[in-house]
C-alpha cells in the first residue's frame, strides 16, 4: 500500500490529484481485528487533503470470509462493506458540486501569482 501512495504525484499539470476527493478506508486482516491500519490511512488521507468519510470497515480472518470463487460470503462484514461503499458514494455526490471550493488554497494562489485575497476578505468579514 505504501508503494502505491508513494507513486501518487503530489502535483500533476498544476493540480493535486487527491485534493478534495472522497476517501473510504478499509482493511483486510489475516488474524484478529485491529483498527491501526484504518486509522493510519485516515491520517494519510488528511495529509493528501482528501475528505475521509466517517464510516470505515475492517474484516478479521478474511480467509474465512470468501468462497471458492473468490466472492465474499454473506455476513456482517459484507453488510458493513456495503454500508461503507454507499456512504462513499453519498459523500462524493454531496461534495462534487463544491470541488472548486475544496481545492482553492491561498498558498497555491500565491505561488501561481493569482489574487491572494482570502475568502474572508472576499466576503467582507475582514476588519481593517
Amino acid at each position: 500500500m505504501k508503494a502505491q501512495i508513494d507513486h501518487l504525484p503530489l502535483a500533476y499539470k498544476g493540480m493535486r490529484p487527491t485534493q478534495g476527493r472522497t476517501l473510504a478506508v478499509m482493511q483486510v486482516c489475516a488474524g484478529s481485528q485491529s483498527f491501526n491500519t484504518v486509522n493510519t490511512l485516515r491520517v494519510l488521507g488528511r495529509w493528501m487533503r482528501m475528505v475521509t468519510i466517517p464510516n470505515q470497515s475492517s474484516v478479521a480472518k478474511a480467509y474465512e470470509e470468501f468462497d471458492n470463487a473468490g466472492r465474499m460470503k454473506p455476513s456482517a462484514y459484507y453488510d458493513r462493506i456495503v454500508d461503507v461503499m454507499e456512504e462513499l458514494v453519498r459523500f462524493t455526490v454531496l461534495l462534487r458540486p463544491h470541488a472548486v471550493q475544496l481545492v482553492d488554497r491561498y498558498s497555491e494562489r500565491k505561488d501561481k501569482d493569482r489574487t491572494v485575497e482570502t475568502h474572508v476578505e472576499k466576503s467582507g468579514l475582514a476588519t481593517e
